[in-house]
């Protein structure tokens, strides 16, 4: 390391601190040639996630672009900003689970993985999504897919369970 008052590569380290949860070290050092300390701090370089688009563009990952996407998608709607921070964290995640070590990862497994955090925590919100998502080609596609989720749901409420007396 260089010392930046006599410019000298030579250097020694006098004491060392993680910083940040262990993420990065802060470093006291002295030079070798003219006594000076100063401070410098290490960090791991990450590589940054790429996400592949449909079109097969790529472009960096952004947990900041995934949650204004979701924000837009529960506008009006009872979502907390701590649920839909929530979904991001998880999204995130399950993208970090399937690092096979390519550092990318397909945007079809991002959007999979936020609708499956929608659906659990609104369905307006979850159809809002899928809605931009999925790219709807006409109102069959859409009314399909509300039956969908309609049909889950009626499977499974109690009402159903007195028709059959």
């Amino acid at each position: 390391m260089k010392c930046p008052r006599c410019h000298q590569a030579s250097s020694k380290v006098i004491d060392s601190r993680p910083l940040v949860g262990g993420t990065e070290i802060r470093r006291r050092r002295e030079c070798e040639h003219c006594g000076y300390r100063f401070t410098t701090f290490e960090t791991i370089e990450a590589t940054p996630l790429l996400v592949v688009k449909k079109n097969g563009d790529r472009e960096e990952f952004s947990t900041d672009k995934l949650l204004r996407g979701i924000i837009r998608s529960c506008e009006k709607r009872p979502v907390s900003m701590a649920q839909m921070n929530e979904i991001v964290n998880q999204t995130k995640q399950n993208i970090e689970n399937q690092d096979n070590g390519s550092h990318e990862v397909s945007s079809k497994v991002i959007g999979e993985s936020v609708m499956n955090g929608l659906k659990d925590v609104d369905e307006i919100a979850y159809i809002r999504f899928a809605s931009v998502y999925r790219q709807f080609k006409d109102m069959n596609e859409f009314y399909a897919k509300m039956q969908e989720l309609m049909g889950n749901e009626t499977t499974s409420s109690p009402e159903s369970d007195h028709d059959d007396k």
